[in-house]
């Protein structure tokens, strides 16, 4: 196998491609999401049909069967989601509820340089993630383990599983550097599009003197990727104020 270096690195600069070439105007899906505190034996269920804008995560979401609508940024993640992004991810939890924000940005791409015949070796390397093969890897199904190094500051992928069939991330683990943070993120391709249609966000809070462990589960699915607005109020611009 080649390095894991060239491997990821490859692997970024596909996704980036992916997600670049034909982005999806409007989605529309299905989100069943379980919040849970197990160590306060606290729980939440969220069932809500969304619609939202791709362009600025701007999203209209039902709480099913007949609940409240509520306007703004997809919760708890848009699913068309570069996960090598340069993104911005906060977050607050508290016994009640949780609250998820993330601010997508400039895709990462890596400069390859073509074969030189008058180099004998060349060696590729990430100065600010230290990625190595699991011991189930495979030339066709990569299985990377990734670390961070003392350049890297924040959100990072800490694993990634292939899917040889595209050769576009399958499952990604994000871990923050500074905390226990982890969010896990499965993929699959529906109608051309390679969509989350899982994830799993867990992360220590600390409220009214307690410490607890929050994991939100999410499911993500009945897709479908109009080219017109499924609703009016996702036309046009500036974008609505949103709502809680």
């Amino acid at each position: 196998m080649i390095g894991a270096d060239l491997a990821l690195a490859l692997l970024v600069n596909r996704t980036t491609a992916a997600y670049s070439a034909r982005p999806p105007t409007y989605i529309t899906y299905r989100e069943r999401t379980s919040v849970t505190v197990p160590s306060l034996g606290r729980s939440q269920e969220i069932d809500r049909s969304v619609e939202v804008r791709n362009a600025d995560n701007y999203a209209i979401m039902h709480d099913l069967p007949h609940g409240a609508t509520r306007i703004g940024e997809a919760f708890p993640i848009i699913p068309y989601f570069d996960p090598f992004s340069s993104f911005m991810f906060s977050y607050y939890a508290n016994l009640k509820a949780i609250s998820i924000t993330l601010k997508r940005g400039t895709p990462l791409l890596f400069p390859i340089p073509a074969p030189d015949p008058s180099a004998d070796v060349v060696v590729p390397y990430i100065s600010f993630l230290d990625p190595s093969y699991a011991p189930d890897s495979t030339s066709d199904a990569p299985h990377l383990l990734i670390a961070p190094t003392p350049l890297d500051t924040g959100m990072y992928p800490s694993e990634v599983r292939v899917d040889p069939t595209t050769g576009l991330p399958q499952h990604v683990v994000l871990s923050d550097s500074r905390s226990d943070m982890r969010i896990g993120l499965t993929y699959r391709r529906i109608d051309g599009y390679w969509v989350v249609v899982r994830g799993v966000f867990s992360a220590t809070e600390h409220a009214l003197g307690f410490s607890f462990n929050v994991r939100a589960v999410t499911r993500y699915d009945e897709f479908t990727f109009p080219s017109t607005a499924p609703d009016p109020a996702l036309m046009g611009t500036p974008r609505p104020i949103a709502t809680p």
